[in-house]
């Protein structure tokens, strides 16, 4: 078994009249497909954007907000479309992006010929499947509300949801979110009934937790006084009572989003619900650029109340409804299935048949994907490496100064006003959006001064901080493993680790026929972590010593970046292969049918026997904190850079 070398390939693909005739037309849809999925990537080569396949290191959640982008929803609209226009200028632009070499990503298990296909063409090309820590697959199938065995409670009636007007509602959450000084907002009872007074009492509780209402005579006329019950802590803890004490507190649900990844969704479902983000939880983040399918838990709000929502949100749908007593954590899944289409391939059925079942039997080389590196010319890992050297003028250099390349028109405006008077508060102006990595950074110099960095840093929330140590580690990772495998092949050998258990020992001399290549681990650099007793153990060590780090003293005055390292398998082989070749003519037909199609009745779509275009579907299962980019990768063999891909793409559309 042979390791392959990446080559430099040729990415441009025959072109036929059709393909030119055809461009226009793509390129309308891509635009039509943008403007009605609310994609706020800021990027017009929509093929190419890639979110996090699954990637949990340690206890820490690693992909979070990048540079320059907002958890909130509104935050959307301030995009710039700086970055909009044609490929060819969002090509040149991406020309500063990193490629896989420059993280450390070089090397093949296959020994099959590789060929071109475009990944995530359109974003219902990848859909990604949770798989529960049972082992079952999450799948959206069923919008029906779960029945109380509790015959007296009873769920708020739809009329809840449309009695209060708009006007109503802004001003009732104005005042649940204090936002104004008013203490009360007062509803004249048009219509006065009983009932009437009894639906209106019902929504303001549902819908606006932590207010109570009384009614009150003013006039002759009778209005609803809404009020604060608790102060501040009433938002953050949903109402605890009218919840029947035999259903579970947590609703769980299956959350299907198209072009959105998690952390946006479940602040939008906040946000419509009125409610703090804080009491869902999920057990891992997917990504933006695809369909997924998880699932959700949430702290008493009823099902009813979250069916409702798939009336008004778009590109999301809320199902498979249980009550249950237990929130979900992170980390507590089993892995992802992943559906993937490559469009407009140019492998023969023997190259693909190949790849698909190497990777089947070898698998494919763990790498961490370019998502975990950032898109920008400066990447993450940098950030990190100077924040281990302790260095933090070049941390907060590395994080403000102006950068060439793809980015939101404000953030360069931003850049530029601080290169030009290191003046946080001029540089912070420039930014409509301040929750950025940008913003919160500026502030903090604002708040504690340019020496005091440290602090400003600290700004940050700490998973964000924590992201660009991770990437410094995964980078080494990535490189250590190339030069693994350059050096020792596809066998397992004396002085590689193993794990037992949690623990990880070194394999010896009379004990290596006992062991393959997909028993081999390697370690993320820290203080808790042991090293291979071969040449790759002295690598790790020049390495960090080239970075100006001591790989004996990986504690750092911060206790939050000392770094205890981890163990990562070398290989991966995926569970559940499948694949198919089909044929088709036109790009914007997709090439199989989803949870929702199935749901609202939608034929599969009929697919030429001949068509002008080829596109290699393929099915898989991962574990957790592996990349589906990489396994696609050795298929392809081919660079899933932004940079890359983005030529491909644009070949493709010239």
């Amino acid at each position: 078994m042979e390791t392959v070398e990446m080559n430099s390939l040729s990415l441009k693909r025959p072109h036929s009249e059709d393909d030119v005739a055809n461009a226009d037309e793509i390129k309308r849809q891509k635009t039509s497909e943008k403007s009605k999925t609310g994609n706020d990537s800021g990027q017009s080569v929509e093929t190419v954007t890639e979110q996090p396949d699954e990637s949990l290191l340690e206890d820490t959640k690693n992909e979070l907000i990048p540079h320059g982008e907002s958890e909130e929803q509104e935050d959307e609209e301030l995009e710039d479309s700086d970055e909009d226009g044609d490929p060819e200028s969002f090509a040149d632009m991406m020309k500063h992006g990193l490629t896989e070499s420059d993280v450390g990503i070089t090397k093949f298990v296959s020994s099959h010929k590789g060929f071109s296909g475009i990944l995530k063409e359109r974003y219902s090309d990848f859909v990604v499947h949770e798989i529960g820590k049972d082992g079952r697959v999450s799948h959206l199938d069923d919008f029906s509300v779960p029945v109380d065995d509790e015959v007296n409670f009873e769920d708020p009636s739809e009329e809840t949801f449309t009695v209060l007007s708009d006007e109503d509602k802004q001003r009732l959450e104005e005042l649940q979110l204090l936002k104004n000084k008013e203490t009360s907002v007062a509803i004249e009872v048009i219509e006065d009934t009983k009932e009437k007074r009894t639906v209106i009492h019902q929504a303001v509780k549902s819908l606006f937790p932590g207010l109570e209402t009384k009614t009150e005579d003013r006039d002759g006329k009778k209005y609803i006084i809404a009020y604060h019950a608790a102060g501040k802590k009433a938002l953050a803890n949903p109402r605890k009572h009218s919840w029947p004490k035999s259903r579970g507190s947590y609703c769980h649900f299956v959350l299907y989003k198209e072009n959105k990844d998690t952390m946006d969704a479940i602040n939008v479902l906040s946000k419509f619900l009125r409610v703090k983000p804080n009491i869902f939880s999920y057990m891992g983040t997917k990504d933006k650029r695809a369909i997924t399918v998880q699932e959700i838990a949430v702290l008493r709000i009823t099902a009813q109340r979250l069916a409702h929502l798939n009336k008004c949100l778009m590109n999301f749908k809320l199902g498979n409804f249980s009550y249950k007593n237990h929130p979900l954590k992170l980390g507590e899944l089993q892995g992802n299935h992943f559906t993937v289409v490559l469009r407009n391939i140019t492998g023969t059925d023997d190259q693909i048949e190949q790849a698909m079942h190497s990777l089947r039997e070898i698998g494919f080389i763990n790498y961490y994907g370019m998502q975990r590196f950032g898109t920008t010319a400066v990447p993450t890992y940098q950030i990190g490496r100077a924040i281990l050297q302790n260095n933090w003028n070049e941390v907060m250099d590395l994080i403000l100064k102006p950068r060439p390349g793809a980015e939101k028109g404000y953030l360069v405006k931003c850049r530029e006003e601080w290169a030009k008077t290191k003046d946080p508060a001029a540089a912070l102006k420039k930014l409509p959006v301040k929750r950025c990595v940008e913003g919160q950074l500026l502030r903090g110099l604002l708040k504690y001064g340019m020496k005091n960095i440290i602090s400003a840093f600290g700004i940050i929330p700490r998973n964000n901080r924590l992201m660009y140590i991770h990437s410094y580690q995964s980078y080494v990772w990535n490189n250590m493993v190339s030069k693994r495998i350059e050096e020792y092949g596809l066998r397992a050998v004396p002085g590689d680790l193993t794990l037992k258990g949690a623990t990880a020992v070194h394999i010896e001399e009379g004990d290596v026929d006992n062991y393959t290549i997909h028993d081999v681990v390697m370690p993320l650099p820290g203080f808790d972590v042991i090293y291979p007793k071969h040449k790759i153990g002295e690598a790790y060590k020049e390495m960090l010593v080239a970075d100006n780090l001591d790989i004996n003293n990986m504690r750092h005055k911060i206790r939050d970046y000392s770094l205890s390292g981890a163990y990562r398998k070398i290989i991966i082989r995926p569970q559940n292969v499948n694949w198919e070749v089909v044929a088709y003519d036109d790009p914007r037909i997709p090439l199989f049918t989803t949870d929702l199609d199935k749901l609202e009745g939608k034929p599969l779509p009929v697919l030429p026997t001949d068509g002008k275009f080829r596109a290699l579907k393929m099915e898989f299962s991962l574990p957790p904190s592996t990349y589906a980019t990489m396994a696609i990768r050795e298929v392809l063999k081919m660079d899933t850079s932004i940079k890359n891909q983005t030529q491909l793409n644009t070949t493709w559309l010239r």
